[in-house]
């Protein structure tokens, strides 16, 4: 059930936030991958390999798909999957900053049915259910009603911003930025910011927990195309993400 599957998911993010708490403030190997040049640290394998052994333990017959994991066709045919980011943005992490976060959900038949994404430095845990809301620290969340780009907060980095994107003026927005896409997208779901966009192919356990996130707090999201998302995908990537209050949603894909 999903019910039960979220309680598995908070209780394991919660456990995952004590490990990477652990060596905070502490010397640490990091290793750069040699695919894209992103950084992977001792406390991100820590985690992954608890989330491995504890949530494969409770639903071994869900597929796993995570990015510290060696991937296998085997998660192809399991119609429920985990879809996790021990930590998603590694860089804030090795900085010593406070925006990275544990990203973790179950997909079933390409859609996120349960989903967590937990901040432990800032001690903020969003969690969602299909059909059942959004929460952050247990209290319902939802996203904003603004429906002016012009005026409204989105979350986006400056490439995003190049004139190659857009149909004809690069919209004048006040604009943020946060490393970890799953926290951009829990930003949005909790009406913190109104928006939020990248147009580079996204990995699914980056997008996976916000995604549910952002639809159960009533906004919408989708790929830079406008095409719904899906996941647990042969190659997990999706062209870009598009997440915002709806009157938004339709003004960016409308102008891009």
């Amino acid at each position: 059930m999903p019910e039960n599957d979220l309680a598995l998911l908070i209780a394991a993010a919660r456990r995952a936030g004590e490990i990477a708490m652990g060596y905070v403030g502490k010397r640490f190997e990091v290793i750069t991958k040699p695919q894209d040049n992103s950084p992977v640290t001792e406390a991100d394998l820590a985690v992954n390999a608890m989330l491995d052994e504890t949530l494969r333990a409770a639903r071994p017959d869900y597929g796993w798909l995570s990015e510290e994991s060696a991937d296998s066709p085997a998660r192809l045919t399991a119609r429920r999957v985990f879809v996790i980011d021990p930590i998603d943005g590694t860089r804030s992490f090795v900085a010593g900053d406070d925006t990275w976060a544990h990203s973790l959900a179950v997909v079933q038949d390409g859609v996120p049915l349960a989903a967590v994404v937990y901040l432990p430095m800032k001690d903020q845990l969003y969690s969602a259910i299909q059909g059942g809301g959004a929460a952050l620290n247990g209290a319902p969340i939802t996203a904003s009603d603004a429906h002016d780009l012009a005026s409204a907060r989105v979350l986006t980095t400056k490439p995003n911003l190049d004139p190659r994107h857009w149909r004809s003026a690069v919209p004048d927005l006040r604009r943020s930025h946060r490393p970890s896409v799953a926290y951009r997208l829990s930003l949005v779901a909790e009406g913190r910011y109104d928006a939020m966009f990248t147009f580079r192919p996204s990995w699914e356990w980056d997008i996976a927990a916000g995604a549910l996130l952002v639809t159960e707090a009533g906004a919408v999201i989708t790929d830079r195309s406008g095409a719904p998302l899906s996941f647990n995908a042969p190659h997990p990537q999706v062209s870009g993400v598009v997440a915002a209050t709806p009157a938004l949603h339709a003004e960016i894909l409308a102008r891009l």
